[in-house]
């Protein structure tokens, strides 16, 4: 339970469970769930800080999915009733008319299982949510909107790699993506160093593949570079100090601190990255892993816009495709949440 001032006193003091999505409706180009894909039906509500809504922030600015999904950014730092719209005038999400993402969970189910999470897909006419199913998201949004992607879109799913990419995800998601919360959230000695081991040693892994290709499946982005990119961009920020991820700094490893850099500067990934929002979430709302609720001042951040020299490896970006375009004025990330320029 979240406590008014935003601190939530559970974490790091019971053992680490991640839930699994209630909602799994899917929103398919035929509507088969009773969800078909239409431009502006839909609102996709994120929070800058969580790795997983951030994994949507990414795909939608890949494919050019803006003025088809739109976005609502809760702030990072929750109340007790969890991801609150207080970034917004009148703390009130102006499409959806909340105060909290829980009011649209209430219109879909009342007294669902499980929290509050995102990201979150609303459907905006009845105001009631659609999925909270992170997993599944992302590949919609790369397979089921097609239709309504921008002209040079990348193939972020692409149908020969999928096996590739599928096992690569697994790994991840088990000792990376999620492995990073078992570390931290731990209640035991034991079950922290099996967590934190298992990060470092899948990190280990992948070190060898990266440092021989640009990307982690085929020539090109794929959904699996992105699913690893959103927990290397907060593992100096966050997992390394306050989840007790500190075998190494991945700034320490030349080939992980090169590729996640070079994604970094990739139109569609650094440009969604709020380094602010990041570290006050983490250690203001982790109350029971950080009860001063002190944020570090540090890293420093001027290090995410150096030469990378990833471009030397065989792989382009976006393939036959084109970058996005800068990010719509009002989804630009604040200058505090950013490096400043050299």
């Amino acid at each position: 339970m979240t406590g008014s001032d935003g601190g939530n006193s559970a974490y790091g003091n019971r053992t680490f469970q991640r839930s699994k999505a209630h909602f799994t409706d899917r929103i398919t180009a035929d509507g088969r769930d009773g969800w078909p894909v239409e431009p502006g039906r839909y609102r996709l509500v994120v929070s800058r800080a969580c790795p997983w809504a951030s994994r949507a922030l990414v795909s939608r600015r890949l494919l050019g999915l803006e003025g088809a999904l739109s976005l609502a950014v809760a702030d990072p730092i929750q109340d007790d009733r969890s991801w609150r719209f207080t970034l917004d005038p009148d703390g009130r999400d102006p499409v959806l008319g909340i105060r909290y993402l829980s009011e649209a969970y209430d219109r879909r189910e009342t007294d669902y299982p499980g929290g509050v999470s995102v990201p979150a897909i609303v459907d905006v006419p009845s105001g009631k949510l659609v999925t909270n199913d992170y997993q599944q998201i992302t590949l919609d949004l790369a397979t089921e909107w097609r239709a309504l992607h921008r002209d040079g879109a990348p193939d972020l799913y692409p149908m020969a790699l999928r096996d590739e990419i599928d096992a690569v995800m697994a790994d991840v998601y088990e000792d990376v993506n999620n492995g990073v919360y078992r570390a931290g959230f731990a209640t035991e000695q034991a079950e922290y160093e099996a967590a934190c081991s298992a990060v470092f040693r899948r990190l280990e892994l992948l070190t060898p593949r990266l440092a021989r290709q640009r990307y982690l499946v085929g020539d090109t982005l794929t959904e699996a570079d992105i699913r690893l990119f959103t927990t290397l961009v907060r593992f100096d920020a966050v997992y390394h100090g306050h989840f007790k991820c500190n075998r190494w700094k991945l700034a320490e490893n030349e080939v992980l601190w090169g590729y996640v850099r070079d994604l970094y500067q990739t139109p569609g990934f650094g440009d969604t990255v709020d380094f602010d929002h990041i570290k006050r979430h983490y250690y203001q709302v982790h109350t029971g892993i950080n009860p001063t609720r002190i944020v570090p001042l540090g890293p420093d951040l001027s290090g995410w816009l150096t030469a990378h020299h990833r471009e030397e490896l065989v792989g382009r970006p976006f393939g036959d495709g084109t970058p996005p375009g800068p990010p719509p004025p009002d989804e630009q990330v604040a200058a505090q949440g950013r490096p400043a320029p050299a």
